[in-house]
């Protein structure tokens, strides 16, 4: 999440949801897994040799020479498992591809209003948005919850969040752990829509 646009009377934050390094590896990884378990259920249910592609792998040892899955039941499962997973990575793709849940945090001063913009499936709610006037927010506030993790060795992490405080809304959150931010970026921002708002900013 970043600074999109900024002038005197306009501040635009960018948010990305799910174009992200890890979900492009599992959305690919997925596909190829899903493909490699439909391949090997095709030649069960054809009765064929899995290594008929390479001689080579029949060199190494304890290798057989003929390599054979029943259909039933291993190849009708490994069909099973191997559509159900092309339907996730599609799935996972479309939501790369469409940006699911991404958009943009837009403040502006002369129209006295902000306006949040997400981004949904194709189709009517393509575009959801949420506007609020100006003159119902109160503060920024920077919130942290200190959580207990590890089951041998506990230890406390601490996690804020900047949030939005409204009179209608109640408080937005304008940041999310997803972020990675670090705590003189979390402060940063606060401070910069504290500023850019003419509001107060408690911690």
């Amino acid at each position: 999440m970043g600074i999109e646009f900024r002038s005197e009377y306009l501040l635009i934050y960018s948010m990305t949801e799910n174009r992200r390094i890890s979900n492009f590896f599992w959305a690919f990884f997925t596909f190829l897994g899903s493909l490699g378990l439909l391949l090997v259920a095709i030649f069960s249910y054809r009765g064929m040799d899995l290594f008929f592609i390479s001689e080579k792998i029949l060199n190494f040892p304890f290798i057989p020479d003929f390599f054979y899955f029943p259909f039933i039941p291993q190849g009708a499962t490994m069909a099973f498992y191997g559509i159900g997973g092309l339907f996730s990575s599609f799935y996972l793709g479309s939501i790369i591809f469409w940006d699911i849940g991404g958009g943009f945090d837009i403040f502006h001063k002369k129209k006295k209003k902000v306006r949040f913009v997400r981004w949904g499936f194709p189709g009517k709610n393509r575009r959801i948005i949420l506007e609020i006037p100006m003159d119902e927010l109160q503060s920024i506030r920077i919130i942290t919850e200190v959580k207990e993790r590890g089951i041998f060795t506990r230890t406390l992490t601490y996690e804020s969040i900047v949030y939005l405080e409204t009179i209608e809304q109640g408080f937005i959150p304008l940041t999310r752990l997803e972020d990675n931010l670090n705590e003189l970026q979390i402060a940063d921002k606060a401070g910069e829509l504290s500023i850019f708002l003419g509001v107060p900013l408690f911690y």
